[in-house]
C-alpha cells in the first residue's frame, strides 16, 4: 500500500484518540517498514516542516506528520508541560495503532521526543534530534525572550519570524531563510490553521519550564541517535548539542557550519542523505 508521494498535495487526515482528542496529520510515502513519525517546532504545524525534508525522507520511508493537541487542525488544548506534550503524542501513535516507529524531531518537538522516550523507551528504535538541547539545558530558559526579541525584529521589517530564529545574518543565512519561507508555501490548497497565539504562550511556558528543570539522565536513551544542528543556534544554543552527544550512549553529532537553529532546513539535502543513511543502517 502506498500514500502520496508529495507532501505538496498530501492530504489532511484525522484520528481519534481514546481521550476523544482529533489530531490532525498527514502521511506519505509506502507502508512498509517502520513509519518516521515527525515532532514539530514550537508553533509549528503541519506547514512549517521543509517540504524537501519530508520528501527527502518518503522517498523510502513512510512518514507520518501530526500537529500537536491544541495546534492547527487537532483539538483540545495545548498543555503546559513538554512531558504533557509527549504524552498526548503517545495517544496519537496508539490511536494509529503503531506499536515500533523511527522519530524524526526538532526543537521543542526534540525536547517532547525526548520525554517520550523516557515514558515508552520500547516505541522507539532509532531517534532523530535536531535543534535541541537536554532538559535543563544550557539558554533554554531564554528562548521566550529570544522568541519575543525577534517577534518584535519581525514586524518592524515585515519578515517572517523564522528569518531570524533559524537562521544566520550572514549573506549565505539570508539567502537560504528566503529559499526556506518559498519552500514552505508550495503548498497551495488545503493548508493548515495557525497557532492562536494563547497556545503559541503556553508553548513558551512550557519550554520555559523544561529548560529550568532538573537534568534527565541521558544514559537511558539506548536508541541509537542522530543529533543536528547549527553551529551558530541562537534559539537552543548549539553546545547542548554537544552536550547531548555526550549524555547518550549511542549518539553521532553534526554540525553544520554557518547554520542556525533551522540548520536541517538550510541543508537539506545533507540532512536527508544523513538521515536516511542512519535510519537504514542496521
Amino acid at each position: 500500500m502506498s500514500t502520496n508521494n508529495s507532501y505538496q498535495t498530501a492530504p489532511n487526515l484525522t484520528i481519534q484518540a481514546e481521550d476523544g482528542t482529533v489530531f490532525s496529520y498527514r502521511e506519505l510515502g509506502e507502508h512498509r517498514g517502520l513509519p518516521v513519525v515527525l515532532f514539530v517546532h514550537l508553533a509549528g504545524n503541519l506547514d512549517n516542516w521543509d517540504p524537501r525534508v519530508v520528501d527527502g525522507v518518503a522517498k523510502d520511508h513512510w512518514v507520518i506528520a501530526f500537529d500537536n493537541k491544541g495546534v492547527g487542525l487537532s483539538s483540545g488544548t495545548v498543555p503546559d508541560s513538554i512531558e504533557q506534550m509527549a504524552r498526548d503524542a503517545l495517544s496519537f501513535i496508539h490511536a494509529l495503532g503503531l506499536t515500533k516507529i523511527d522519530v524524526l524531531s526538532f526543537s521543542m518537538g526534540a525536547m517532547i521526543a525526548q520525554e517520550l522516550v523516557a515514558l515508552e523507551p520500547q516505541l522507539v528504535r532509532k531517534l532523530i534530534l535536531a535543534g535541541t538541547g537536554p532538559r535543563g539545558g544550557h539558554g533554554i530558559e531564554n528562548v521566550t525572550k529570544i522568541s519575543d526579541w525577534d517577534f518584535a525584529r519581525s514586524v518592524v521589517t515585515f519578515k517572517d519570524v523564522k528569518t531570524y530564529l533559524f537562521f544566520t545574518r550572514t549573506k549565505n543565512g539570508k539567502q537560504k531563510a528566503k529559499e526556506f519561507l518559498i519552500r514552505l508555501k508550495e503548498r497551495q490548497e488545503n493548508r493548515d490553521k495557525s497557532i492562536s497565539l494563547k497556545a503559541y504562550r503556553t508553548q513558551l511556558k512550557a519550554i520555559h519550564s523544561w529548560g529550568i528543570a532538573k537534568p534527565a539522565d541521558l544514559s537511558r536513551i539506548k536508541q541509537p541517535t542522530l543529533i543536528a544542528n547549527g553551529d551558530n543556534d541562537r534559539m537552543v544554543p548549539t553546545p547542548n548539542s554537544y552536550d547531548l552527544e555526550k549524555r547518550i550512549p549511542d549518539s553521532q553529532l553534526i554540525i553544520y557550519p554557518d547554520a542556525g537553529h533551522g540548520g536541517i532546513f538550510q541543508n537539506y539535502d545533507k540532512f536527508v542523505k544523513s538521515a536516511t543513511t542512519f535510519l537504514d543502517q542496521d
